[in-house]
Order: C-alpha cells, then sequence, then structure tokens
C-alpha cells in the first residue's frame, strides 16, 4: 500500500513564499505621490488557504524606498485606478453561499461612494474609468431571472432548468457576463454618494453576444470584448484559449443622467478582421486612440499575438505588431506571445508613448517596449547570467516601470525601473522575500542551464540540479502542458523543491512551444502524440550523451500535467525501457472521448483535424485519435504510474485518468491513483498541490529503492 513516507521536504516553505501578482501607480507628483501599491498572494498551508497581502512603496527624491505589509482584505475581487491617479475603485465581495458584493469609491483615503450591489447581480469581474472620473464601467454575472426567489413565481417552469453554457474550466459559474455602470456628479459641492446610480447595460436582442473587458472612452464611446457563441450554440472553454470567436466591439452609451435600472447600447461596429480573436482592450494615456491584441481564430489554443491601434477620430486601425513567422536571425525578436496588456501599461520617453508589457522570448519571460508610433519593439531585460524571466506590472510616466523577476534558482522580488532616454534601465529592488538563511544556502546550491537540443530547432530544454549533481543523479523529463505552454526560467516550487531533494529536473520546451516564431507553434498541429513525445525523448536521449544524466532503472522519470501528462504517458509507452516511473496529472490519454469537455475543438485541431459547430466523433475520426493517444500503447507500459486526479475537472474528462488507471491494473501494471474530488483541471487547492508534489516525490524514491 502506498503511504506518505513522512520524510522532509523544502516544497512547503517554497510554495509559501509570497508572489506578486499586479501593480499600480497612485497619488499625484508633488502631494507625496506616486505611491506603488502591490499586490501578493500567499499559500498558507495550516489554514489550507491562499490569502492577499498589500505593499505601499513610497518613493522619495533620492530614491529610497519604505513599505509596509498589509495584510488585505480577502473579499477584494479587482481593483483599479483612475486616468488621474487620484482615485481608486473596488469590487468588494465576501466569501460564502451567502455572498455579499459592494462597489466602492474611493478618494486617497476618504470613501466617496460604498453602494451594496449584491441583489443586483451576481460575481464582480473587471472595472474601468471614465476619462471624466464620473462613471465606473465594470463586468459582473448577471442574475438568473428564472431562479430569483422573488420572481420565479411569474417564470415560466421551463425557464428555470433551461440549459445555460458556460464559459468552461475555471470559469463554470459565468454565463451571463454583463457591463454596468455606475455613474455619480463629481460637480464641485456634490456628495457623490447621494447622486450615484448602478444601470445594466445591455446589447439589442439581435446580438447574440456576452461582454466583458471594457474600457470606457470620451463622448461615451465604450470597448468590450465581445464574446461570440459557435451556430451550436456552444461557447468554447476561455481559460488558456485564445483563438475564441471574439472580437472588440465598438458601442455608445446613451445618457447616464436618467433614472432608469437599465440601458439599451447602441452598436457602432465590430473592429478588426473576422478570423482575428480580439481581447484586451486600453485606451491609450491621451484618450485619442484604443489598442488591443488579437490571434488567429481556430486552430492552436494559443499563438502568435498581434497588437492592433484604432484612432477615435478616424477610425483608422493599424496594425503595430504583427505575426512573426519566424526571427530574423538567431536569438532575434520571436513576436508577441500571451503579452499582458494593462491600464497601466503605458510609459513616455522622450516624450513619445510606449506601451510596456511581458511576452516569451525562448525559455524566458521578458519585458518589451513597443512605440504607440511606429510599432518598434525594444527589449529592456536581455538575458543575462541570472537567467531571470520578468512580469511587467505596472507603468508611470517618464519612464518608470514596476516589474517581477525570478530565477528558477531565487524566488520573485519586485523591482522599480528607471528606463532613460537612451532606453538604458537602472533598477531598485523595492521587495524581496527575506527568506531562511538554510533556504538560502539551499537554493545556491542550484543551477540552471538552459540547453538546445541538436537537430531539433527550436527545442531546448531548462536544466535544473544541483550544482553537485552527478550523471547517476535520477533525471526527471517534464514537459510542459498546452501543448502550446511554456517552460521559462521562472522560479517554479515544485520543480525547485525536486531538485533540492537530488533530482535533475528537465523542463522540456519541444517544438509548438510559444516564444520561438509562429511556424513552430504551426509545426505540431497535426502531430500531438509524434513530434512532441520525439522532441521529449531526444533531449531525454541527449542529456545522457553528454554526460547530464544516466539511463537504467532507476535513473529516468518522467512527470507531467494535462498534455505533458499526455507526453508523459506516451513516453512511457512508446519508451518502455526508459522511464521507472511516471507521475501524471489530469491527463489525455484517450483523445476520442471528448463528450466532457470544455474545449472539444482541441480534439481536432491539435490532431490535423477540421472542426465546426456540426463537428461530431465519427468511426473514422475516433480511429484516428485513438492511433495517436497513450491508450494505444498501454500494453507496453512497464514504468510505475502514479496519477492525480482532479474530479470536477471540466477541461480533461476524469474518466481519461479512471479509464488509464484500470487499463494498467488490469494488465498486471503497478499503478496508483490520488483522485482530489474539490479539484479541477489544474488541481491548485493549497493541500492539493502539497500532496501532489509529496506523493510524486515518494513514488519516485519508492520506485528508485525497489
Amino acid at each position: 500500500m502506498f503511504k506518505q513516507s513522512g520524510k522532509h521536504g523544502f516544497y512547503t516553505e517554497l510554495s509559501e513564499i509570497a508572489f506578486p501578482i499586479s501593480a499600480s501607480f497612485h497619488g499625484l507628483e508633488g502631494l507625496g505621490g506616486p505611491e506603488i501599491e502591490v499586490s501578493f498572494t500567499q499559500k498558507l498551508h495550516d489554514l489550507d488557504a491562499t490569502r492577499t497581502l498589500s505593499s505601499t512603496f513610497f518613493v522619495t527624491s533620492t530614491a529610497t524606498v519604505s513599505s509596509e505589509f498589509v495584510l488585505e482584505a480577502s473579499d477584494i475581487e479587482a481593483s483599479g485606478i483612475s486616468p488621474s491617479g487620484t482615485r481608486k475603485a473596488i469590487l468588494r465581495q465576501s466569501s460564502g453561499e451567502s455572498a455579499q458584493r459592494f462597489v466602492e469609491i474611493w478618494a486617497g483615503n476618504h470613501l466617496e461612494i460604498s453602494m451594496d450591489v449584491t441583489e443586483m447581480h451576481d460575481e464582480l469581474k473587471t472595472l474601468s474609468f471614465s476619462p471624466s472620473e464620473d462613471t465606473l464601467l465594470y463586468g459582473a454575472e448577471a442574475k438568473d431571472s428564472a431562479n430569483n426567489k422573488k420572481s420565479s413565481s411569474e417564470v415560466d417552469p421551463y425557464a428555470r432548468f433551461r440549459y445555460t453554457p458556460t464559459f468552461g474550466e475555471g470559469l463554470s459559474e459565468t454565463r451571463r457576463p454583463t457591463l454596468y455602470a455606475l455613474h455619480w456628479d463629481n460637480s464641485p459641492g456634490k456628495i457623490p454618494q447621494s447622486s450615484a446610480t448602478l444601470i445594466a447595460l445591455s446589447l439589442p436582442s439581435n446580438h447574440a453576444v456576452l461582454l466583458g473587458q471594457a474600457v470606457l472612452a470620451a463622448h461615451n464611446r465604450i470597448f468590450a470584448t465581445g464574446y461570440e457563441y459557435m451556430d451550436s450554440g456552444r461557447l468554447l472553454g476561455l481559460r488558456g484559449c485564445y483563438n475564441r470567436p471574439q472580437a472588440i466591439w465598438e458601442l455608445h452609451l446613451p445618457d447616464l443622467s436618467r433614472q432608469t435600472p437599465s440601458i439599451e447600447l447602441t452598436v457602432a461596429a465590430k473592429l478588426g478582421a473576422e478570423d482575428r480573436s480580439g481581447r484586451c482592450p486600453q485606451l491609450t494615456p491621451n484618450g485619442a486612440s484604443v489598442t488591443w491584441i488579437s490571434n488567429q481564430v481556430g486552430g492552436a489554443h494559443s499563438s502568435c499575438t498581434a497588437l492592433h491601434l484604432m484612432s477615435l477620430s478616424s477610425g483608422k486601425i493599424e496594425t503595430l505588431v504583427n505575426t512573426v513567422w519566424e526571427p530574423l536571425h538567431k536569438g532575434g525578436f520571436p513576436g508577441l506571445y500571451e503579452p499582458a496588456i494593462t491600464s497601466q501599461g503605458f510609459t513616455s520617453i522622450s516624450g513619445k508613448p510606449w506601451l510596456v508589457t511581458s511576452s516569451y522570448w525562448g525559455s524566458r519571460s521578458t519585458i518589451l517596449l513597443i512605440s504607440m508610433g511606429d510599432g518598434e519593439v525594444k527589449e529592456i531585460t536581455p538575458v543575462d547570467s541570472g537567467q531571470f524571466s520578468w512580469s511587467f506590472l505596472a507603468s508611470h510616466d517618464n519612464g518608470r516601470i514596476v516589474c517581477a523577476r525570478s530565477s528558477c534558482t531565487s524566488p520573485s522580488e519586485v523591482v522599480l525601473g528607471y528606463i532613460n532616454d537612451e532606453f538604458i534601465v537602472s533598477w531598485t529592488i523595492l521587495w524581496n522575500p527575506g527568506l531562511r538563511l538554510e533556504l538560502l544556502q539551499q537554493l545556491s546550491q542550484l543551477e540552471v542551464f538552459v540547453i538546445p537540443i541538436p537537430d531539433r530547432p527550436p527545442v531546448e530544454t531548462v536544466l535544473l540540479r544541483r550544482k553537485s549533481a552527478a550523471p547517476s543523479a535520477p533525471c526527471i523529463c517534464w514537459p510542459h502542458g498546452g501543448p502550446h505552454s511554456i517552460h521559462t526560467t521562472e522560479f517554479t516550487p515544485a520543480a525547485v523543491a525536486f531538485a533540492l531533494a537530488g533530482y535533475t529536473c528537465s523542463l522540456v520546451n519541444y517544438t509548438g512551444t510559444p516564444g520561438y516564431g509562429e511556424n513552430y507553434i504551426r509545426k505540431l498541429v497535426g502531430h500531438c502524440g509524434a513530434l512532441d513525445v520525439q522532441d521529449s525523448i531526444a533531449t531525454t536521449k541527449y542529456l545522457v550523451e553528454i554526460g547530464v544524466s544516466e539511463p537504467g532503472y532507476g535513473k529516468q522519470f518522467t512527470y507531467g500535467i494535462s498534455h505533458g501528462g499526455f507526453v508523459a504517458a506516451h513516453l512511457i509507452g512508446q519508451y518502455p525501457e526508459m522511464f521507472t516511473a511516471a507521475g501524471i496529472r489530469n491527463p489525455a490519454i484517450s483523445c476520442g472521448e471528448v463528450s466532457i469537455t470544455d474545449i472539444p475543438d482541441w480534439y481536432f485541431f491539435e490532431f490535423g483535424l477540421p472542426y465546426n459547430s456540426k463537428s461530431i466523433m465519427t468511426p473514422e475520426t475516433y480511429a484516428t485519435l485513438f492511433a495517436a493517444s497513450p491508450i494505444a500503447h498501454v500494453d507496453k507500459v512497464q514504468a510505475k504510474v502514479l496519477l492525480h486526479l482532479g474530479a470536477n475537472d471540466l477541461r480533461v474528462a476524469p474518466t481519461h485518468s479512471i479509464m488509464y488507471y484500470h487499463a494498467l491494473k488490469g494488465r498486471g501494471k503497478i499503478v496508483e491513483m490520488l483522485a482530489f474530488p474539490k479539484d479541477s483541471h489544474s488541481l491548485n487547492g493549497v493541500e492539493t498541490t502539497r500532496i501532489c508534489w509529496e506523493s510524486a516525490r515518494d513514488w519516485f524514491d519508492l520506485a528508485r529503492e525497489q
């Protein structure tokens, strides 16, 4: 019977290190500002909970910094700063079945407006101030009138049970995203609270589009992301998928001074090409233009991203940064990948506006400046000996930016950058986690390399191990998920904990990984189960060839999550002599089994098959997908297999893991499965992530000893 070993490990301590997630500048120059507020998340294993921390930094003229951690209320869902930096909006929501919701507007330390919106809508989402700072536009989940106790007696009872699609994994409660406008009179002498009104915004009935991610421009112009249904009425899963049928919509907001609970918006235009999936609209600081990003509709779930700009006066749309099919030279700009576009994402250098963002570039995430004039791209955090990966958090005027950076051997720290007119950046550390001396000493014993794999460009692996590791140290082949996800050089507690436990971690970026050019993403499409697997085994063999690891029993292991689990299951089936044991989390095992998934298109597009609203699983399609699936190789598996299953998984049906478990057990293989009843695809509960790591470590250790 597989039992917990009780061995000491560093995972719990590593995963409890606070992690920066956002930042904002607020306050005016010369009035003690701008202040910098940074938000962090932190896991607490004793409470099986995650809390949010906030730290405020005061940057003086001598560049000295002071800060103080404050335990932020866990009920803050979202917050945002007004264009002038003098107001802050907070969307507040308590937990539990009887959740209460409030919208607050603060001017400095003064609460101008507090409105209880509990009865008006459900879960709160994103927000945006108007340029005049007398309106807050925000998104929330509209209430289901058919299930409203006060009105249900007046509704056709069939409506209570009518099926309504959701946005899928991680967004299973999102069915009716709706925009709301909180409006108040901010004239001198007026009390905002007394004039505040909340208005629900809707589209004409002939537009079956769901609205979110909206910004409010001058003259009551709204730019929002519009999510569209397929012809079949399906909403494809949104989390981690950037190829959905959605676009930026320009809408007109009527006069808000009328005392009415709801207003119908006027549709002005749907922006961009029909084959582009638009999202993340933002106004430029001068309010003269709106910018957004887009990906190709259909095909790979994540691809090279384009950046667009539209003049609000002329309506002219231009593409500032287009798809990069392949870098112009080795190590050159590979294109934009999952860039962070935020309301405080602009700065000025030499009097010219630049967008600041982070994007993948090879096996790193780096900070980019993009000219709002001609689309010129400048990387300001090139690779160095520290192998840092960077995340953009916020920016301000005159070249000031706040970022987070980490490496495989050092946790995230928050830094303030000053960009001069020559685009040289000077960095000041605002915050670092202040680790225990013993943990610092342990981390100093680790090393990281990015190793290209010969004859398979652009495949490379991020190698993390102890400096003293001998070739005999056990090596974990760890392909990423997606398949269009990525392993960067950022700090990852699970990988670091494995390295400290004596394992060499090979974090494989196979063909299809973003950050290398669109050609290499598309090269994998139609070849899943073959090219990704071949790249992973080639990486394992190359590390043996150069003396990093050794073949043989107890020497090679594989670990994977989601599509990484798909690859890991293929590895132990196609190369049964190579791997001693495998740890696999929520894997896709039999890709013809698509009845319960929020991304049915994945099972078609990624294997080179067409998909549309009429697509169904035919015998011919099933045969193609079965042959490309790990289940086709189950008879050859020799490795000891540990499965982790999220019972509420809406992305990969739990039946995949259950079927694989019974197929292995029925063939006399050594297999164990841990099922987490409250977790979904990501298996990201605090206790769950700890149990997943500890059980994988124990499983590998036990396999080595037998």
